[in-house]
């Protein structure tokens, strides 16, 4: 019986542990998903779905902006500001 209550716990504990994995992937807008369309048909040359390096080093200025100003991009941590 502990066995059978042990097991169910731990059962329980992963599903728990998936389910809030699965919470934290982002959702894109509207306007995230139109602009990752734009740049993939823009820039993905070999159609696999993703910008890699080669690609990436292929996007223009105004269109890294575009993509900065609806929230796709990472932005780097300003390392004066980590240093205070």
């Amino acid at each position: 019986m502990k066995k059978l209550l042990g097991i169910a716990a731990l059962v329980c504990a992963i599903s728990l542990t998936v389910s809030a994995a699965e919470g934290k992937k982002k959702q894109l807008t509207d306007e995230q998903k139109k602009a990752k369309k734009e740049l993939l048909d823009k820039y993905d040359t070999n159609k696999d779905g993703k910008i890699d390096k080669t690609e990436k080093e292929k996007i223009s200025k105004e269109d890294l902006q575009k993509a900065e100003d609806v929230g796709l991009t990472h932005k780097k941590k300003d390392k004066s500001a980590e240093s205070k």
